[in-house]
């Protein structure tokens, strides 16, 4: 696939932002992290200064960023050849939060460079904030999860100046920085980037070795790509964040229902196998001295007479133990004693049965051989 560098896009909806949020947890917190470094002297990371950073560092980071190094003066300062796709170079992947990860990034920060002078802070701003909207946008395109980003800003000079910045705002600015310009190109893109990335600044000022002040800010970017809609016939425009989105949400989504579906099913089922069942019975079909008894979950009732391994019983007049109602489930099974002669809706039984009815007769002889009927109806 070819990438091509992206301009500031369009605003998003809150529906794409929580969109893009929710695909951003697939990567299970995974940042971009960017420590933009000052190298000129006036921050001062000698070896004192190294120290420090080693605890910014520490703080800061967490297993599974991708640490990009970018060090700058007048200009970014890469010791690779960047690119579309790799617009801040090639990240560091810090697995886990030891001392050899630490060391892996420390060892990829140059040193003070004494011939780095005169910071251009809007012109570093302008290539951190468009290569960061760069590396996820090149997720988008090529239909991956995008991250979370953050820019930890190491430098006396100050952030987010308005366009055209001077020297009694930044005395550093080169003289002939289109930066000093508030309608230049240059300028009007720095800011177009701030204003449509989602930026927010915390910032804490420190100070070297040589008791100068120099701030650490971190600046937090929601997950966001650059919405770019181009009209086509029939009234219609092809947009990128919705295809997207659906395209990355689609499996999450339906899995989330199908457990959602699953956990209500349950819920349904397991209050369902918890009700007891209500049996009422009666020893004539037009009596009208019925009874109940209720029987919970894997339980039995007894036929005839007590069974002490019953929940409760039916006893028949002179009768004696026939066979036993069994419930398992949402299922009532028969299971008669070898001995019994015993009919469910006049079909003699010999062995368990399932009853698939809720209303039933059973039939058998007692010790007197009289005829005994027991008319049941099943509520669950």
């Amino acid at each position: 696939m070819s990438l091509t560098k992206i301009p500031p896009g369009q605003q998003l909806t809150n529906t794409q932002k929580n969109g893009l949020q929710l695909v951003s947890l697939f990567c299970g917190g995974k940042r971009d992290v960017i420590l933009a470094i000052d190298i000129t002297e006036s921050v001062g990371l000698n070896d004192q200064g190294r120290i420090h950073l080693r605890q910014i560092i520490e703080n800061i980071l967490k297993a599974g960023d991708s640490v990009y190094i970018v060090p700058f003066a007048q200009d970014i300062v890469l010791d690779e050849v960047i690119s579309v796709d790799n617009p801040l170079g090639t990240p560091i992947y810090f697995r886990d939060k030891n001392s050899d990860n630490i060391d892996k990034v420390l060892a990829k920060i140059p040193s003070i460079d004494p011939n780095s002078h005169n910071t251009d802070i809007q012109r570093a701003e302008l290539s951190i904030y468009q290569g960061i909207a760069q590396i996820n946008q090149n997720r988008l395109w090529k239909n991956q999860p995008i991250k979370p980003q953050s820019v930890v800003w190491i430098t006396d000079a100050p952030l987010f100046t308005q366009p055209g910045i001077t020297s009694q705002v930044w005395i550093e600015t080169p003289a002939n920085s289109p930066f000093r310009i508030a309608e230049s190109a240059a300028s009007q893109e720095r800011q177009n980037w701030i204003r449509i990335l989602p930026l927010q600044e915390r910032s804490l000022t420190i100070k070297n070795q040589d008791n100068k002040n120099y701030k650490l800010s971190v600046v937090d970017i929601n997950p966001t790509v650059q919405e770019i809609c181009t009209p086509v016939p029939g009234d219609r425009q092809n947009c990128l964040v919705n295809p997207y989105l659906f395209n990355q949400l689609w499996i999450p989504s339906l899995v989330i229902i199908l457990i959602f579906v699953a956990s209500i099913w349950s819920i349904y089922k397991f209050t369902r196998l918890q009700k007891k069942w209500e049996l009422s019975f009666k020893f004539q079909a037009d009596g009208e001295d019925e009874e109940k008894i209720y029987i919970p979950n894997n339980r039995k009732i007894a036929i005839g007479q007590d069974d002490h391994s019953c929940t409760c019983y039916i006893d028949c007049p002179g009768g004696e133990l026939q066979a036993y109602l069994e419930r398992r489930g949402e299922s009532l099974y028969l299971t008669p004693k070898k001995t019994a002669k015993i009919e469910l809706n006049s079909r003699l039984i010999r062995s368990r049965i399932l009853i698939s009815s809720l209303e039933f007769t059973l039939s058998f002889s007692d010790k007197h051989q009289r005829e005994q009927e027991i008319f049941i109806k099943i509520k669950k």
